[in-house]
């Protein structure tokens, strides 16, 4: 089945000859290699480029094995450019080659390669990779299929696009699995052999079973504060295991650096500084984070601000958990402060919006509870509140836009309704 990721082709586009490398992120089978190899290429060859001036290797291909030298690499791209036109150099799998940070400084002496790379972890982008290219580095974060993606590729109707996305997620090769089997299948093997394989190989982990427990318990506390000394007291108390806050910080860290998990920190709205712990967690796909509970603890409320977090970060917000004070009369002529909570601070530049997911408003009671900490704000940015129910949006008297999840992702402008 074939997927149109155009959002991701126009900002490939967009950064073309460039002079920096362009650096492809996000974890494993999210379609990066689609989107080089396939969408990339065929934008190239239809805008005049030839075959011979571009020069794709995928490094996790057995037969590229020799390609993983240095040496190796440099000489047989050298090889290859024959004339002063422009080369494209696309790597798949750029962490697999060794000193890798060497051989791309090196093609930026190379005046006429445009350089793209992928890799599946975020420590080829350490601090130390960015000196090295000194500058010279373009990320493109890609993910996995949005809701608005998946539908544009299945001729299901939406209430059973929703149904399917947030069960399985948005691995774009779930599309072409027929059986509820066949996908929980596939998401639990590529979850063990693939993802945990890695980190476990990569950071040298003695105790896999630790990371395991610890990988269910985030699964189960999507959307709920975290950090790493209650999770410590968890593991003694309820798992009569002894680990070390400091470890299980790694071992986040890990999972963020694999793009399994991202993390949502505190910040208070009113004072305009981050908390700091605890944290929330979201997973990079709601289907993986559900076959790592065998599909079990299936709260569709949970799992829709998953989905809501993973569009804002789509869409390239930087997305926090807001805090916001009030002072509420306790019934006696005193005040109490209270802390409120906003479940999302998305921010892009100057752009700010507050946003509640919520599963339902109904009742009046709830609808006021999810109002309250947005009218505490007392700012003048867009404040939005998403409910499941599939409705139109509406404003209220005090200027909160309500509107169904099914808009909200649908519409690419939904945020400025």
């Amino acid at each position: 089945m074939r997927i149109q990721r155009n959002d991701y082709l126009n900002k490939l586009i967009g950064k073309e000859k460039n002079g920096l490398i362009k650096v492809i992120t996000g974890v494993r089978r999210c379609g990066k290699s689609f989107l080089l190899f396939n969408l990339f290429h065929e934008y190239l060859i239809s805008n005049g480029v030839t075959e011979s001036h571009i020069i794709e290797i995928a490094l996790d291909d057995r037969s590229n094995k020799g390609l993983r030298d240095p040496d190796k690499m440099l000489e047989y791209v050298k090889g290859r450019i024959k004339d002063d036109q422009t080369y494209y150099v696309i790597l798949d799998e750029v962490q697999l080659l060794d000193e890798f940070e060497d051989v791309l400084n090196s093609f930026l002496h190379i005046q006429n390669a445009d350089v793209y790379v992928s890799g599946s972890n975020s420590k080829f982008l350490s601090s130390d990779v960015i000196t090295e290219f000194r500058g010279r580095g373009d990320e493109i974060r890609v993910h996995p299929l949005s809701f608005r993606e998946y539908t544009s590729a299945c001729a299901e109707s939406v209430d059973e696009a929703w149904d399917d996305y947030f069960t399985y997620g948005g691995l774009p090769l779930i599309l072409s699995m027929r059986t509820p089997a066949d996908k929980a299948e596939y998401l639990q093997t590529l979850f063990q052999k693939v993802y945990i394989s890695d980190i476990v190989d990569r950071y040298k982990i003695r105790n896999k079973d630790e990371l395991d427990e610890l990988l269910s318990i985030l699964s189960s506390a999507v959307g709920s504060l975290i950090n790493p000394s209650k999770l410590a007291r968890t593991f003694k108390s309820v798992k009569n295991k002894t680990i070390s806050d400091k470890t299980l910080s790694a071992y986040i860290g890990y999972l963020i650096d694999a793009f399994l998990i991202s993390k949502s920190v505190r910040f208070d709205i009113k004072g305009k500084k981050y908390i700091g712990s605890p944290a929330k967690y979201y997973f990079e796909d709601v289907g993986l984070r559900n076959a790592r509970l065998n599909f079990r603890q299936m709260e569709e409320n949970h799992i829709m601000e998953n989905i809501l977090y993973n569009e804002l970060c789509i869409r390239g917000y930087r997305v926090d958990v807001g805090g916001v004070e009030y002072y509420a009369s306790n019934g006696d002529g005193m005040r109490t402060k209270r802390q409120l909570e906003v479940d999302f601070v998305a921010t892009r530049g100057s752009q700010k919006y507050y946003v509640q997911s919520a599963f339902s408003i109904n009742d009046p009671n709830k609808a006021r509870q999810e109002e309250r900490p947005l009218l505490s704000i007392g700012d003048s940015f867009k404040k939005i509140i998403v409910i499941r129910e599939n409705i139109k949006p509406r404003r209220s008297e005090d200027g909160i836009l309500t509107i169904g999840i099914y808009n909200f992702l649908l519409d690419l402008d939904s945020l400025n309704l």
